[in-house]
């Protein structure tokens, strides 16, 4: 009897050895089981905290696609680390991210589990039921020479546009930043309500000379357990004056400046030739202004759908939310799923050099044979001088 109570005692005190006191990232299974080692010795309390800093710093404290990358750059970030300090990461995490969550305060992001499933559950906080997204904008801050920053709060709507209430969720909002189609930055956040205060975009985050016609586009998505809500605006303004400007260099006194307008000569090294000099009263150049109406743009793009040259229409457009050519014609989820389209009215909402709005009004019937009648908002930009299709909204 004392044998094998030594043998039991000998076995429990080898499996307690066993246990990790620390992150092991060497694959995604030890990853797994040392967090779930150093869980084991937590309160319930104190679990659920680990688990919403392991979120926090998988979801902000890493730069990757996808749940296996973040995964794996998790693992990076924490490896070795112990559950004090995973803790004081994602503190740190939150507040450079503006996100209202402290280690030390009670449990507020629901259950998290970075590696099991995000499918609902009976009271998921999560699975907020909305119809779609909407944002407001608006400058705010000003030091004299206009605002200096925009203020961009999403809201899930219901069909008659009213914001849904909701609360105790933790849904990931993401906004994205683009200027004549190039994407200029990222911001995260987590809606833990219908209060939540969005992204505060600060011009001087900006390189003016990345910045087309002094405006900006922006997709904001949000995350809830059975469906991503995307929207976006485009041409929004923003204050030349409060952009960011690289410093000029400042220029050694001892250097010798030479032409910039010297040609080499290839016989003679050490000489120079003098080049073209510009003149610098000359006029720039202006960008080419569309000369084309932007509604014959959107006609094209709904005739090449409904002949299924989904090249051509994806041409058309230069749409974040839209993603690749892969995504825009995919048969199940993307356009490639329309049979035909059937056009009943057309018409510009708004028009300048830059910008356009164009509601049009048609029938779409998918290779199923259902047919729906739709009333869309296409949001249009110039592009070196051609009218392309940056933004889409179904209206009710």
């Amino acid at each position: 009897m004392k044998k094998l109570t030594f043998l039991l005692l000998f076995s429990l005190l080898a499996f307690t050895a066993c246990k990790k006191d620390h992150a092991d990232a060497t694959s995604t299974q030890t990853l797994q089981s040392s967090i779930n080692d150093m869980a084991s010795s937590l309160t319930t309390i104190k679990q659920i905290k680990f688990n919403e800093a392991l979120y926090i710093l998988k979801t902000f404290g890493v730069e990757a696609d996808g749940d296996v990358n973040e995964l794996k750059a998790l693992g990076k970030l924490i490896d070795g680390k112990k559950v004090p300090e995973i803790l004081s990461m994602a503190d740190q995490v939150a507040q450079k991210n503006g996100i209202e969550w402290a280690s030390t305060a009670p449990p507020s992001l629901g259950e998290m589990n970075i590696f099991g499933d995000e499918t609902a559950k009976e009271s998921d906080p999560n699975d907020v039921r909305a119809n779609s997204l909407n944002i407001a904008t608006q400058p705010s801050g000003d030091n004299g020479s206009g605002p200096t920053s925009m203020q961009i709060i999403p809201r899930l709507v219901d069909n008659a546009g009213k914001p849904i209430a909701f609360s105790g969720a933790a849904l990931e909002t993401t906004l994205e930043v683009f200027s004549n189609g190039v994407k200029l930055s990222t911001a995260k956040n987590l809606m833990l309500d219908n209060n939540f205060r969005g992204f505060n975009l600060k011009f001087s985050s900006l390189l003016a000379s990345k910045i087309a016609d002094n405006k900006i586009d922006i997709t904001v998505s949000v995350k809830t357990t059975a469906k991503t809500f995307k929207m976006s605006k485009i041409g929004l303004d923003v204050n030349p004056n409060a952009l960011k400007v690289p410093e000029v260099p400042k220029t050694d006194s001892t250097m010798v400046i030479q032409d910039p307008n010297a040609v080499i000569d290839p016989n003679n090294p050490a000489g120079t030739t003098q080049g073209t000099v510009t003149d610098p009263n000359a006029t720039p150049t202006q960008p080419k202004q569309p000369t084309a109406d932007p509604k014959s743009t959107v006609s094209k793009f709904l005739n090449n759908v409904s002949s299924q040259n989904l090249k051509a229409a994806f041409d058309a457009s230069s749409n974040p939310s839209w993603g690749s050519y892969e995504s825009f014609s995919n048969p199940t989820s993307g356009f490639g799923a329309v049979r035909t389209v059937s056009v009943k009215n057309i018409s510009t909402n708004a028009s300048n050099p830059n910008v356009a709005s164009v509601n049009a009004t048609y029938d779409v019937t998918d290779k199923n044979g259902r047919t729906t009648s739709l009333k869309a908002t296409f949001g249009l930009k110039s592009v070196n001088g051609e009218w392309k299709i940056s933004s889409y909204k179904i209206n009710p």
